[in-house]
C-alpha cells in the first residue's frame, strides 16, 4: 500500500526539504542586517518602487526608520506607507521555488523558476507602485487594497505559475 503512495511522499519530502533550507538561508541573511533597518533587497525594491513613481508622477521619497526596520514612502507631500522586510515577496519566491523544483525535471525547472522568480519580482514592484497609488488617490480604498486586492495578485501569480508548470511540463510525457 505504501509502495502507491512512494512517488507522493517523494513530491511532498522534496518541498519540506527545499522549503525548510531556503526559509533558513534567508532567515540568516536576515539576521545579518538586523542592525542597519531595512535588508538591502527590501530597500533595492524600495528605491525601484521610488524611482518608478518618480516616472509616473507621484512625486516620492523614502525615509528611513532603522529602529523599526522599515522604510516609509513619502508621496505627493504625506507619508502613504511603509516597506517592511515582508514587502519584499521573498517568502512567496521561497514557497514558488519549493514547489517548482519538487516537481523536478531537469534543465527546464532552472529555467521555469528563473523567469518565475523574474516574473514575482516585477509583479510585487508593481503591487507596491499600486498599493501607494491607492493611498494617495484612493485611500477609502487602502485596508481592502492592502489586505486583500494585491496580496491576492502576488498569490495569484505564483498560483498560476504552479498551474501552468505542472500542466505544461512537469506532468507532460517526454514523448509527447
Amino acid at each position: 500500500m505504501l509502495k502507491d503512495f512512494k512517488p507522493v511522499l517523494g513530491i511532498l519530502l522534496r518541498f519540506i526539504i527545499i522549503y525548510l533550507v531556503l526559509l533558513f538561508a534567508y532567515q540568516f541573511y536576515l539576521n545579518s542586517f538586523e542592525e542597519i533597518g531595512l535588508d538591502p533587497l527590501s530597500r533595492m525594491i524600495a528605491n525601484q518602487v521610488l524611482a518608478v513613481q518618480n516616472m509616473i508622477g507621484y512625486p516620492t521619497q523614502l525615509y528611513d526608520d532603522v529602529k523599526g526596520g522599515q522604510a516609509w514612502f513619502y508621496v505627493n507631500g504625506e507619508y502613504v506607507t511603509r516597506m517592511v522586510e515582508g514587502c519584499n515577496a521573498i517568502s512567496v519566491m521561497i514557497l514558488f521555488v519549493a514547489f517548482i523544483f519538487a516537481f523536478y525535471k531537469g534543465k527546464k525547472t532552472f529555467v521555469f523558476s528563473l523567469l518565475g522568480l523574474i516574473l514575482l519580482y516585477v509583479m510585487n514592484v508593481l503591487r507596491i507602485i499600486g498599493l501607494n497609488i491607492v493611498m494617495v488617490d484612493y485611500k477609502q480604498y487602502g485596508k481592502i487594497s492592502h489586505d486583500y486586492i494585491f496580496p491576492a495578485v502576488i498569490y495569484g501569480t505564483v498560483v498560476a505559475g504552479w498551474l501552468i508548470w505542472i500542466k505544461f511540463f512537469s506532468l507532460k510525457h517526454e514523448n509527447s
